[in-house]
């Protein structure tokens, strides 16, 4: 009996939980946020290294065009966010190791083709050369200018 209470009990709490939920994921577009120290040269990176256009003119806010649409993309500066949240200044030091950005390619050739490129920059490759995971992913990982790890992989071969 105390079997049946419990699957009883916990379907009504799924049902509560499924009630309190208003939005369907599948319409949720995720943005991705960076806190920088240094506005200006990590627009530089992800602008003219990486490619990525932004309109970006000064000042504490830059967001850069992707094909996932507004606000995809943006950075802000984590001096004036930690004011704005009432904490402290703390600045981060070395690989970022709580996140990463993943920026999916065409086909693998085209994540050689970029390992070959920003390997001519001098930029930091924690993990090495473009690596094929038994799963199908074909990726190598680059440091930005603050640590942050920056996926480039595709999921096709050709």
């Amino acid at each position: 009996m105390f079997v049946n209470e419990r699957k009883s009990e916990f379907a009504n709490q799924l049902s509560t939980i499924k009630e309190m939920m208003i939005l369907n994921v599948k319409d949720i577009r995720i943005g991705t946020g960076l806190l920088v120290d240094d506005i200006g040269n990590m627009v530089r990176f992800y602008r003219d290294t990486l490619g990525f256009h932004t309109k970006w003119t000064g000042g504490d806010f830059a967001e850069f065009e992707t094909a996932s649409g507004v606000l995809s993309l943006f950075m802000y500066n984590r001096k004036e966010f930690v004011k704005a949240i009432g904490e402290s200044y703390i600045p981060p030091k070395g690989i970022n190791q709580t996140f990463e950005i993943a920026f999916w390619l065409p086909s693998f050739a085209d994540v050689d083709l970029e390992y070959e490129r920003l390997s001519k920059l001098g930029l930091q490759f924690p993990t090495g050369e473009p690596i094929t995971y038994p799963f199908g992913i074909r990726n190598f990982y680059v440091a930005d200018p603050e640590g942050n790890l920056l996926e480039i992989g595709s999921m096709n071969e050709t």
